[in-house]
């Protein structure tokens, strides 16, 4: 089984020597994403919430550079910069998975790249059709 390496121009380019996702057979992995403005390459401003819509709305646009969607997310891992905003980023979370939300992980670290507050990861099945 070969990988493939996704890169999409609708989310923001990677900050280190890693891929945006690889997809491997019927599964695609992304690299964590932040709230990084696509189109600057800069952090948004504002509280959790924004910032978690923000790097929801880039881990949709790499799924679908990868033929994939939100809805065929099987697994999600959330870092959060402090745990005390769990209640505010999980009601945003919740619109984006609103019908079978896939399983998650929600992790309090001590810092995340670039001074984010949230960090979104996500395995889903890619749409072989």
């Amino acid at each position: 089984m070969s990988k493939t390496i996704i890169h999409t121009k609708n989310a923001p380019a990677a900050v280190g020597p890693y891929s945006q996702a690889v997809a491997v057979g019927n599964l695609v992995y992304t690299a964590g994403q932040i709230p990084l403005d696509p189109q600057t390459g800069k952090m948004i401003d504002g509280a959790i919430s924004a910032q978690t819509e923000r790097a929801l709305l880039n881990l949709q646009a790499v799924l679908q550079a990868a033929g994939s969607s939100l809805a065929d997310v099987i697994k999600t891992t959330v870092f959060l910069q402090d745990m005390g905003e769990f209640g505010a980023m999980n009601a945003v979370y919740g619109r984006f998975f609103s019908e079978n939300p896939p399983a998650r992980s929600a992790v309090e670290v001590a810092a995340l790249p670039l001074g984010a507050r949230v960090e979104i990861e996500a395995v889903a099945i890619v749409n072989q059709e």
